[in-house]
């Protein structure tokens, strides 16, 4: 009985030792194995940002009427509170 309970011990020693020992790839940067990678591939182009068109589109944004509260259906807004 000693030496099965000894066995299983190890067993789960030795399992948790070789467990820890193995890396994670998504922690140790694991990009390195690509496949069919040749390295002469050309980056991806990024679009170009228009600000001329960015500026357009932030003055056809309506201004708000009256100011929002995020906090006011949790409780009494500031302007409903009474002074002490």
């Amino acid at each position: 009985m000693k030496l099965a309970a000894f066995a299983f011990t190890v067993g789960v020693a030795m399992t948790a030792a070789m467990v820890s020992a193995t890396p994670a790839d998504a922690q140790m940067g694991g990009g390195h194995h690509r496949r069919g990678d040749s390295g002469d591939q050309k980056p991806a182009k990024k679009p170009k940002v228009d600000e001329r068109a960015y500026n357009e589109a932030l003055k056809t944004i309506p201004d708000s009427k009256e100011k929002f509260d995020p906090w006011g259906s949790l409780g009494v807004s500031s302007a409903e509170k009474k002074p002490k």
